[in-house]
This record gives C-alpha cells, structure tokens and sequence, in this order.
C-alpha cells in the first residue's frame, strides 16, 4: 500500500492553493479580453486630442450632447439596421427588461433627437464624445471599447450638408495632425441600382456583398461575366474595382447609366458633391469608391470612410440616413460621422506625429514640521492655476527618493518644505 508522509500532503496542499491565489491574483490584474487600461502621458495626449476635436466641432456650429451608455435592446434591433444582435452586450434590468451597452452612438442620437424635436424642422447639430462596446469575435484582434468622437446633422437632406460633413471630417484629421489620408466616399444608392437593374437575386446580391467586403473585385467580375448582363451594366459593374474614381469617370458613368434612375441619381449626386468640396478646398483629399459597402444597414445615400498609414481599420466612418427617425416617430434627413480615437491615436504614433504634452506638475515634498506651511503656499499657486502634488516625507520615501524620481515622470518643479 502507498503512503503519503501528512508534511509531504500539507506541502502539496500548499503549492496548489498558492497557485490557485495566483490565478486569481492574475485574474484581478489583468482587464478582459478587448478592452484595455489607458494611462499616464497616453491618457493625456488622448485628452488633448479630444478637446482639439471638440473645438473643431463647435466652430462649425456642432453642440455637445450626451446620451446614456445604454439603452433599451429595441434602440439597436435588426429593423433599425445597427450592429447585429450576436455583437451586442445584453443584459437585464430589475423589470426583466432587455437592455444593450451602445454598440454605436447614431440610433442613440435619433431617438434623443425624436424625443425632445419631434416638431422642430431647424437643422440641429450634435457631436459627442463617448465608448461604443461590440463583442467581436476574438479571433478579430480588435477592441471591444472603443472611444469615439463624432457628429451628427439632423434636418438637411441637401447636398450641402453632405459637403458639410466632409469638409468638417477634413478639418478634424488635419487638426489632429495628419498630412497624408484620403477620405473614400461612396454612394449605397449605386450598388443598389445595379442590384435592381440586374435582378440578380438575394442570394447573389449577398455573395456579392461580402466579396466587396473583403475587397475581392475579381470575385465579383467573375460572378458578372455568368450573368449575361448588357454593356452598360457590365460597364458600371467594372466601376466597383475602381477605388479612385475621377470626376471625368462620373460623368461617363452617368451617361451609361441613364436606363437606370437610381444609379444615375446616386453618381449625379456625386458629381454634385465634387463641385462643393472644391468651394470647402478639400476636395484632394476626397476620392470616390463605388464599391464602399457597411455593415450598418440604416446608411441612404452617401457613405464615407477615412483612411490614413498606420491603422488597418478606417479612423472615420459615416454616411447618410434618411429614414433612422422615422422608427422613432420623426421624419427627417440626417448624415454624421464618428472618428474612432483609438484608431486615430494608432494612427498617429506610427507616423510618429506626436500630440504635444508638457507636464506642468510641481511636487512639494514636505517634512511634518513644515507641512502647513507646503500647504498654505500650494492652495495660493492651485488657486494662480498651478498643478502641485503634495508629497510627504516617510522612510520609505525620502526627500532623495523624490527627487530620483521627478525625472522619471517628468516633473516640472521639485520644491522641499524640509
């Protein structure tokens, strides 16, 4: 018969409970998968970007709005075209209700929009700041918080407020500090006409879809050159691989396009939208994309995205749509648009554009003896607008240890009260 010595189990019991404190140890130091900490000079320079947009936005007439981090599971359901339900954060209030952390902040602004300017025809101007939660599939690699500034214009279905925007999303970029991004700028109403006017199925239509998606036009043309389509058609379809399409390109397009009344209305608009964002001055930064397809289906006209080095998604995402109120009751155009900031900070770093920051931070490092004397002087520079850590002197950290470690962190000034 085996035996085990009692110290030997005692010994054995001991390793697997310091493991098992370890495990939970790890556990409440490390955040969940997608989401992370933001700290020290990077939660900063991530301010200062924020409020460098937020002037932005106020000089083109934008006012702040804030809207809850979650609503009711209806706000974002399949009928309103937002992110699908298996991406959503649910869960439930005390009533047994369905409730969802936003996934994305325009169905939030319809409905808050609706509720308090169901009457108003006057076109209302929002922007906001905030965190959007999508549970992306792990696989992904992308984050499931992210922070987000953006804008939305509610009351103007013209073409002018298409201009607008993107001459506001221009503005914003080069504010931030980026020289070279392209804003792509498409149109739902071209893939949609050519889905009609080719009445190829629901089926192929979504195959197609996704092609595009994952920006593969040579499974899409080998999907059109089987459907015996006529030479017009053929021709706009060959427009969908064109990621930079010219105004010289619209125009021709048009005349092909003139049997088809929504594709002709979806490029006259671009056309349209060419000529005002010269009058902006923007419009080298702007190209055309027929192609451009999102997975948020509420989009009606233009859509927009923007693009920089260094960040594989697009640090700008928006576009038009007309009918989002009409779920909530109201009856109006809107268009907006959101930069995503982390993307933006990604963006930013690997172009090695830095967002300037100066640590105005003076420590007073205080003995007990002199301590009201560091506080009296550290009320009169808070109150002259001055930052001022108070800092005592202990054992474990002495006037020398301080002054090590101002360096560390960049500390403006060191002042003793020893």
């Amino acid at each position: 018969m085996n035996r085990t010595c009692p110290g030997r189990r005692r010994n054995r019991l001991s390793a697997i409970f310091f493991i098992q404190e370890e495990i939970c140890l790890n556990q409440l130091l490390h955040t969940p998968e997608g989401v992370r900490d933001i700290y020290s000079d990077e939660c900063e320079r991530k301010l200062i970007l924020e409020n460098r947009l937020h002037r932005v936005f106020q000089s083109y007439g934008f006012h702040p709005i804030q809207t809850p981090t979650f609503e009711f599971f209806d706000i974002f359901g399949k009928e309103i075209g937002t992110t699908p339900s298996k991406d959503l954060y649910k869960f439930f209030d005390r009533e047994g209700n369905t409730l969802v952390l936003r996934p994305d902040f325009t169905p939030s602004i319809a409905r808050c929009a609706s509720k308090y300017y169901m009457e108003d025809t006057t076109p209302i101007r929002f922007c906001y700041q905030g965190n959007t939660f999508i549970n992306n599939s792990s696989y992904q690699g992308l984050l499931k918080e992210t922070t987000q500034s953006g804008a939305e214009l509610i009351g103007d279905g013209s073409v002018g407020a298409d201009a607008e925007m993107i001459a506001l999303t221009v503005q914003l970029l080069l504010k931030a500090g980026l020289k070279e991004f392209q804003i792509s700028v498409g149109h739902v109403d071209f893939l949609k006409g050519l889905f009609e006017a080719a009445d190829l199925g629901e089926d192929t239509e979504e195959e197609i879809r996704e092609l595009l998606l994952n920006r593969n036009f040579y499974g899409v043309e080998d999907i059109i050159s089987h459907c015996g389509l006529g030479d017009d058609l053929n021709y706009l379809f060959g427009l969908l691989k064109d990621v930079m399409l010219t105004r010289e390109k619209i125009t021709e397009a048009q005349e092909r396009a003139r049997d088809f009344p929504k594709i002709c209305a979806a490029l006259k608009r671009l056309e349209q939208l060419e000529d005002l964002l010269r009058v902006y001055g923007v419009d080298q930064y702007v190209f055309y994309e027929m192609a451009m397809v999102s997975g948020l289906n509420y989009y009606t006209g233009i859509i927009f995205s923007g693009y920089t080095f260094g960040s594989g998604e697009a640090v700008v995402k928006g576009g038009r749509y007309d009918r989002l109120l009409e779920y909530f009751g109201k009856s109006a155009p809107a268009i907006g648009f959101v930069i995503v900031i982390d993307q933006l900070m990604n963006a930013l770093q690997r172009q090695n554009i830095r967002i300037p920051f100066e640590n105005k931070t003076k420590w007073f490092v205080y003995s007990e003896k002199r301590r009201d004397e560091a506080i009296r002087d550290a009320l009169v520079l808070r109150r002259e607008g001055e930052h001022v850590e108070m800092m005592p002197v202990t054992d474990e950290n002495t006037a020398e240890s301080y002054r090590q470690r101002a360096g560390q962190f960049r500390i403006q000034d060191v002042i003793y009260y020893i």
